[in-house]
């Protein structure tokens, strides 16, 4: 109840500001929970075979060391499945069965598991007391406009794929449901999306990312299309990649079609995130 009178304090009673501002309020806290961008503290690529991990600088990969013991163990890449020697332990066990849900290790403040890109496998780790966490004070945002929701011709284009290139360079198709056709000051644009017919994602990027949102452009999510075959963009909740928040993210960037000549003065800016200005 606080929380609300809050929101109604700094947008006063404009229903529409209050659930934009509701929505924000739930990103950041999902930034900073357990499963969130902000704590994430490596990225280290497996090789076939065994991999060394722990806080000494003699692991193939040396985990923050004020956190965690000189030797936690080896991480085992064989044909595709992961597994996890801990120190001292006789047997591994499966952290990244084939085809199943990977499991998460712990340690004092650190948690990792394995995520897989295209042919390659990864630990990804987290750190609860991780020095990005810590250092995030607040995201900064263009004014709310109700003129930044708009609505969009959904045409479907089922069987396309989107050439995706990500951050690191690795590139991968993945199926584009449809393309959005919107108004934009009163000129025609498009954006291609990815996601699913029920749920819209959208990696866009435009010309603020030359100046005061992230260089490798926003996210935005929607809704499919309703009875209408109408879907509204709203570029209010257009959010940051993990990219803008930690080095070891592997973000999507937009594609050449996504890469809009305009400016879209709103949502999340780059402000203050991972040294942008």
């Amino acid at each position: 109840m606080k929380l609300l009178f809050l929101y109604l304090f700094l947008v006063g009673s404009d229903p529409y500001e209050l659930e934009v501002q509701k929505a924000r309020q739930s990103r950041i806290e999902n930034l900073k929970g357990e499963s969130g961008w902000l704590n994430l503290a490596g990225l280290f690529w497996l090789k076939e075979g065994k991999n060394s991990i722990g806080g000494a600088s003699k692991n193939d990969f040396e985990f923050p060391k004020e956190h965690a013991n000189p030797f936690l163990g080896q991480v085992i890449l064989r044909k595709g499945v992961v597994s996890y020697l801990p120190q001292g332990a006789k047997k591994a066990h499966e952290i990244f069965p084939a085809g199943g849900k990977p499991i998460v290790e712990s340690h004092q403040s650190l948690r990792w598991f394995i995520i897989k890109r295209g042919d390659k496998y990864a630990i990804r780790l987290r750190d609860l007391e991780g020095e990005y966490l810590k250092a995030f004070k607040e995201i900064a945002y263009y004014p709310i406009s109700a003129a930044s929701r708009v609505k969009a011709k959904f045409i479907p284009t089922q069987g396309q794929k989107l050439r995706i290139i990500d951050i690191t360079g690795r590139s991968y198709e993945e199926d584009s449901p449809g393309k959005l056709v919107f108004l934009w000051e009163g000129k025609e644009y498009s954006l291609s999306a990815g996601g699913t017919l029920q749920e819209l994602f959208i990696v866009f990027g435009d010309v603020t990312n030359q100046q005061d949102t992230y260089g490798g452009g926003r996210f935005l999510d929607t809704p499919g299309p309703d009875a209408e075959g109408n879907v509204y963009l709203d570029f209010n909740l257009a959010y940051n990649p993990p990219c803008a928040f930690t080095p070891f993210a592997t973000c999507p960037l937009p594609t050449r079609e996504n890469k809009l000549p305009i400016a879209i003065r709103a949502g999340e800016k780059s402000t203050g995130l991972l040294g942008h200005k």
